[in-house]
């Protein structure tokens, strides 16, 4: 606890707190008001600070840091407008349950609706979309102020990492001059050692979770339903557990069931059994094949964002539907499920693998997963034919899908993928093919939003020390090129994929199309920055490179250098 004033002993206890309780990373955007917790956080030692430029930028590369790692960071910026700057990043961890710890600095009330300068209404402002919310309040650095200061912080922590759905934490913090460490002797009061020194190495209050576990009833009726069913699907959707993979595996085996694997659900690629695994299920369910229809689903993860896999799910009038959910969400958009188990997915499966050894026979019976196999089969050779017809500009430029498929073959053991909404989410879902290297991948795909993209990826790189692969389109990159800013200041390896057609193309798979003039479509819809990638990455001292040809996409050996490039691919 640092005693030079009121405010550096407050704002200290509570970086001590933090740190204590877990967090390990923190990202600051300058400003006046926001000086006492910006210098405690940069001098605790557990502490990595990042500093952004602006407060958008910051949110996202938070945002990153957080869903990479699993662990809550801290996000601060000063007063006024500069907090709304990180709505957007807090609605997109609100609804990926992403663990955000997000502290605006305040005016004091008495300045406050006076006309005082940078000051705007910061009470409750991400409304809803935070788990918690709390007016820390102007204390002195007596006893109770400076335990209050390290309570709030830990209970901010056991909030954000989930008690019990994680998610971002809105802590609004008034802070009185002096801002800066100026030297007040006997500002701090305190003295009892608990408020002066908390608990040491420990926070000043644990908050224990219990794994959560099925109960014997309930896991009987699961078994049960299990056993019962001859055309098992498991539909393994964004998540970003890469422990679950053998264990949705063997459970696949045990019941002879398919595994529709999103690449999010970080079961499409890695070195577990992948003989069941479906990656073409978008083209499959638009079939509407009787032979493929299940008896049950067992879902883990978010429902995948294939649209015509979604419809045709929730068509199945006469399938059982289990989705298991520890976040404490309500990820059921076809609204048919039966049962929803709030359990630790990888305690489930161990539970269902131990019952199931005494009431479920080995299936053997692999014509439904046979039939899946084949249906995979078909559809990907389908795919590929398509990345086989020639540019009718006569360019020679490659489409999407084949660039992910590319990408997938250059991937090294450890690395990061992080993909934009929009397009190439879509198009990675339909073309990424099952490889044995353990790759993780992560999307913004709670608000599918594209905004903040750069920022999320340069996040996740700079938080877990891997190398990280960006892939976004053009409208995506130059929506996020503030972001770039950010590679000056981090150490982090990650090269940004541009898939550049235009700006846009995804609009051109809408209604509207058919429906407006083309005039009036091509003015609203069609989005080109008409901006060049390559001065782009040069304002920002950014290495770049134009891709002519598919080989390019992979560093010789499968290396990573270290540092930020952009890689520019023009597609059609």
């Amino acid at each position: 606890m640092d005693p030079t004033n009121a405010n550096t002993a407050l704002a200290s206890a509570f970086a001590e707190e933090l740190a204590r309780c877990g967090v390990r990373q923190a990202v600051v955007s300058p400003g006046s008001r926001s000086t006492p917790l910006a210098v405690a956080l940069w001098r605790e030692p557990a502490i990595d600070l990042t500093v952004a430029l602006d407060e958008r930028s910051g949110s996202f590369f938070a945002l990153g840091a957080a869903q990479a790692t699993g662990l809550p960071v801290a996000l601060l910026c000063t007063s006024g407008t500069a907090a709304a700057n990180f709505h957007p990043a807090v609605a997109e961890a609100d609804l990926s349950a992403v663990p955000l710890i997000v502290l605006t600095a305040d005016r004091p009330p008495e300045l406050r609706d006076i006309g005082a300068g940078q000051t705007i209404d910061q009470i409750k402002l991400f409304g809803g979309a935070v788990r918690w919310f709390a007016e820390v309040g102007n204390h002195e650095a007596d006893d109770s102020g400076l335990l209050h200061y390290r309570s709030v912080a830990c209970r901010a922590f056991a909030a954000a990492a989930g008690d019990p759905r994680p998610g971002p934490v809105h802590l609004n913090l008034p802070w009185r001059e002096p801002l800066a460490p100026a030297e007040r002797p006997g500002a701090v009061t305190a003295t009892r050692e608990l408020a002066l020194e908390g608990r040491g190495d420990r926070p000043l209050t644990a908050v224990d979770r219990p794994e959560a576990r099925a109960s014997l009833p309930t896991l009987d009726a699961v078994v049960g339903e299990i056993a019962a069913s001859d055309r098992v699907l498991i539909v393994a959707g964004r998540q970003t557990d890469p422990g679950l993979r053998e264990p949705v595996a063997r459970l696949a085996a045990l019941c002879g069931g398919a595994i529709l694997a999103e690449p999010t659900s970080q079961l499409r690629l890695g070195p577990h059994d992948r003989g069941a695994v479906i990656t073409a299920y978008d083209r499959i369910a638009a079939r509407r094949d009787p032979a493929l229809t299940p008896d049950l689903i067992v879902r883990i993860g978010e429902t995948p964002t294939s649209k015509r896999l979604r419809a045709w799910i929730a068509s199945l009038d006469g399938t059982r539907q289990i989705v298991v959910d520890p976040s404490v969400g309500w990820y059921e958009p076809s609204r048919t499920a039966d049962l929803i188990l709030r359990v630790d997915p990888a305690a489930l499966l161990h539970q269902i693998e131990n019952r199931a050894e005494h009431r479920v026979e080995p299936s053997g019976d692999d014509s439904f997963a046979r039939a899946w196999a084949d249906a995979e089969a078909e559809e990907r050779a389908a795919i590929e034919a398509e990345w086989d017809e020639p540019d009718p500009e006569g360019r020679g430029r490659p489409v999407a899908g084949e660039v992910h498929a590319a990408l997938a073959r250059g991937y090294v053991d450890g690395e990061v993928v992080y993909t934009a909404s929009s397009l190439p989410i879509r198009d990675q879902e339909e073309a990424l093919p099952s490889l044995p290297t353990d790759v993780r991948f992560i999307a913004n795909r709670g608000a599918n939003g594209i905004d903040g993209l750069l920022a999320s990826g340069l996040g996740a790189a700079h938080a877990t020390g891997r190398p990280v692969t960006i892939v976004t389109g053009d409208l995506g990159f130059f929506h996020d090129l503030s972001s770039l800013a950010l590679a000056a200041r981090i150490e982090a390896s990650a090269r940004i994929v541009v898939l550049d057609n235009h700006g846009g193309g995804i609009f051109s798979r809408l209604p509207q199309k058919v429906v407006l003039p083309p005039a009036e479509f091509e003015a609203l819809f069609n989005t080109p920055a008409d901006l060049p990638v390559d001065q782009a990455a040069g304002l920002y001292g950014l290495p770049y490179r134009r891709v002519e040809g598919l080989d390019e996409l992979s560093p010789p050996e499968g290396e990573r250098p270290d540092g930020v490039a952009v890689l520019h691919v023009p597609i059609r």
